[in-house]
């Protein structure tokens, strides 16, 4: 017989250690064992064939996780030897049941010796198997608990049992995935919310961490937030009007973005930063590849984390994916302020105006609004008057209203712009022209 080597096992009978010796060779190039072999290569015999064929064959198949059972095929040399030819897996990294997917359960062949993988080398066997989408990657944390989730799930009317796992997306071969880390209990990501005195954000008021479930997250933050959003009382005559700081939905509009689209591979929070002029919600992860701030505005959306986004909209915590940042600006068409966007390779900001303060170099909109009349021509009014009824015109439109020729109208509706009265959405054929 040959000596050990990267491929060859010898067992001289059936010991525990075994099945890290399956698993290794799974994990790496596949190899093959020898029971009744001894470490110098020789015949011992096994004293009880059936039994220990027995023993090897449902070991392996419940010790180890996932099921290599389809890469194993076991030979019966003179009733005395049993070989077991362990190929190489495809779902790695394989491990012991009752360690778990950590050192201690994970195995690969060095040389003649199965040793313990390092983390490095986990991580890089479940890239390889899974891809390269975080949430469906098998996760590194498997004694997880879902309190949370099923208390949102029963909340919403929707089923949440171990059953519906694998159609949410929550456990991949058996095994629980990211997205089950994301939505467990023990979520590793958490939510930070800072209150500030001043308007560059140096000097904190009050600040907060919530971790958990994403679920409980946007719970505790919703509920934070909603005591920083300030009612302002005005009266007029015997009518009193009540506005908050900030819209109750973009509020809930930004948080939901944050947190469903964010780059969960990046270990950081989400950002939270309020002061009295401004919220800002930051998360980790840019735009995906060919998407434009332009884009996220007109309702385009590519979701990052399609499995979490699909639970959320389940849910009806999320209509339809894309509407969330239209509905912000939707909220905010009347204010003098506008929401922005902010985009960097690794990180995207929404930032939402108090609606209530008195913003540098923004001029009462009644003001605003008293003095326009003073500076529209007739051919302005009418054009105003079809955009109250229609919503929109194109150049055609507008040519064919005041019988004008294209330049005219060209130079009208860039005054218009340039005064506030209209703004102007896209570009040639598609150009549209609507009230500001």
């Amino acid at each position: 017989m040959q000596y050990e080597s990267e491929r060859i096992e010898y067992k001289s009978q059936m010991i525990e250690d075994l099945y890290r010796e399956v698993i290794a060779f799974a994990n790496t190039e596949g190899g093959v064992i020898y029971i009744g072999i001894d470490d110098q290569g020789n015949v011992t015999g096994i004293d009880n064939v059936d039994e220990t064929y027995n023993r090897i064959t449902n070991g392996i198949r419940d010790v180890i996780v996932p099921d290599v059972t389809m890469f194993v095929r076991y030979v019966l040399q003179d009733d005395k030897v049993i070989r077991i030819e362990v190929g190489q897996g495809l779902n790695k990294p394989y491990f012991l049941k009752n360690k778990g997917m950590k050192p201690s359960g994970v195995y690969v062949r060095q040389g003649a010796s199965s040793v313990q993988a390092s983390f490095e080398q986990i991580r890089k066997m479940i890239k390889d198997a899974d891809g390269d989408h975080f949430e469906n990657l098998r996760c590194l944390k498997q004694d997880l608990t879902f309190q949370a989730a099923q208390d949102v799930f029963l909340r919403y009317g929707v089923e949440f049992s171990e059953e519906k796992y694998r159609a949410l997306g929550i456990t991949n071969h058996d095994i629980f995935s990211n997205l089950a880390l994301l939505v467990s209990d023990q979520c590793l990501h958490t939510t930070k919310i800072a209150v500030f005195n001043d308007e560059s954000c140096t000097e904190f008021r009050d600040s907060r961490e919530f971790g958990g479930s994403l679920f409980k997250q946007f719970e505790d933050s919703i509920n934070y937030l909603d005591l920083c959003n300030k009612t302002v009382s005005t009266i007029k005559g015997m009518i009193r009007t009540d506005k908050k700081d900030y819209p109750d939905e973009a509020i809930r509009e930004a948080l939901l973005n944050a947190l469903v689209h964010r780059d969960y591979s990046f270990s950081g929070s989400v950002i939270i930063n309020v002061n009295d002029d401004k919220m800002e919600f930051i998360s980790l992860g840019g735009l995906l590849p060919g998407l434009t701030k332009e884009d996220i505005q007109i309702g385009i959306s590519q979701p990052r984390n399609k499995k979490l986004a699909e639970i959320f909209h389940r849910l009806h915590l999320i209509e339809s994916y894309g509407t969330g940042i239209r509905r912000i600006f939707k909220l905010y068409e009347h204010c003098p302020v506008q929401p922005s966007i902010e985009v960097t390779t690794n990180a995207f900001k929404i930032m939402l105006p108090n609606m209530n303060a008195k913003h540098d170099a923004i001029e009462d909109r009644e003001e605003v609004i008293n003095r326009i009349p003073l500076t529209i021509t007739p051919q302005m009014q009418k054009v105003l008057d079809y955009l109250v009824h229609h919503g929109q015109m194109s150049d055609e439109d507008l040519q064919d209203l005041l019988e004008i020729k294209r330049t005219r109208a060209y130079l009208l509706t860039k005054q218009m712009n340039e005064k506030g009265l209209i703004s102007i959405v896209g570009r040639g054929v598609n150009k549209r022209y609507k009230l500001k």
